[in-house]
């Protein structure tokens, strides 16, 4: 589809299922700018199982690579657009991939170090999906960054989350946009002045750029310790919590505030009251109250976990998105990724 018309998609409303057979993925969509459209994605609508069920969007944790291609795909189509996803590091850098974009899988851009069933076989056990490249026996073609710039359109930027903030960019004026992946580390290194200066050398001007925050574990949860709080807030002053476990937390999102004001951006479009209205609208949902009874990662009744939610956008608190926290918690290894996305049509 090429245009969003603000609807989040409800799996209990519209066929399950796309014309390939395929399940659909079930999105929240925020309108960002005229023609730019962020789009999140929750654990709800494909075909993975288990730890990773359903919606697991990444590649490197043991997933079945068919279930995570397809869950790809059929993200594409929801989408409208083609895919670019990227090897994220941690780091504080961003890379412009118009310089490199060409369609190597069937969903569209891929080198974040996927690898088919095949290589995985025969390699280092990381199971991903197969590409359209019959290259990829030699093994997965990698750039390792943490922020993406683009002045294509039909081209959607993503990063991979399970707790990490994305981050999110346009310049409505130019129509250059961006996306950062801003983990603890990634946020010291700078990534987002990184991303907000390759925009800006492509041509974007640091006072048009609008940006939003995606879903990240909150202070509240993120729990690190007082050592590594205390580090954190001498590049991001103020940003130490004490959790609701008990210990010294910090608060990324905060931090990214602040390094977005030093980066000269100060339009911030708040994300929240979206997902909040999608929290709720799909409180019932039948898909969403099946991987609660089964994830083991809380309550087993979903409205018992919707009803403690306190922040919606926490990705430990709200059983629609992935969470690494949460899946640690109850002792598990592995656990899926969203993808935050960000296209111009």
């Amino acid at each position: 589809m090429s245009e969003y018309d603000e609807t989040i998609i409800d799996s209990n409303a519209i066929s399950s299922t796309d014309k390939a057979g395929r399940p659909i993925p079930v999105t929240i969509p925020i309108a960002l700018a005229p023609g730019v459209t962020v789009v999140y994605t929750t654990r709800l609508g494909g075909l993975s199982t288990g730890d990773f069920g359903n919606l697991n969007l990444g590649g490197k944790s043991g997933d079945d690579p068919e279930a995570v291609l397809s869950n790809r795909i059929a993200l594409a189509e929801a989408v409208g657009a083609r895919l670019s996803l990227v090897s994220q590091v941690h780091s504080g850098t961003a890379v412009d991939v118009d310089d490199a974009f060409t369609i190597n899988t069937p969903f569209g851009f891929d080198v974040s170090g996927t690898r088919s069933g095949a290589d995985a076989a025969a390699g280092d056990g990381e199971a991903t999906e197969p590409t359209a490249d019959a290259a990829s026996a030699a093994g997965p073609h990698v750039v390792e960054a943490d922020g993406q710039v683009t002045a294509q359109t039909g081209v959607a930027l993503g990063m991979f989350a399970a707790d990490c903030l994305p981050v999110l960019f346009a310049d409505p004026v130019t129509g250059i946009i961006g996306a950062a992946h801003c983990g603890r580390r990634g946020l010291e290194r700078g990534v987002i002045e990184s991303t907000v200066a390759l925009m800006e050398r492509k041509g974007a001007r640091r006072a048009d750029i609008v940006a939003t925050l995606g879903p990240r574990i909150c202070g509240d949860c993120y729990e690190v310790g007082d050592d590594i709080a205390d580090a954190f807030t001498k590049r991001f002053p103020l940003t130490k919590t004490g959790t609701r476990f008990g210990g010294a937390g910090i608060d990324i999102a905060e931090a990214a505030m602040i390094d977005l004001a030093f980066a000269g951006v100060n339009k911030v479009v708040d994300s929240m009251p979206r997902v909040h209205a999608a929290t709720e609208y799909l409180e019932e949902d039948v898909e969403l109250a099946e991987l609660c009874r089964a994830d083991g990662e809380g309550p087993a009744e979903l409205r018992e976990r919707i009803e403690a939610i306190e922040h919606s956008m926490c990705t430990l608190e709200n059983p629609l998105w992935y969470s690494h926290r949460r899946a640690a918690k109850a002792g598990k290894r592995h656990e899926g990724r969203m993808l935050a996305l960000i296209v111009r049509h």
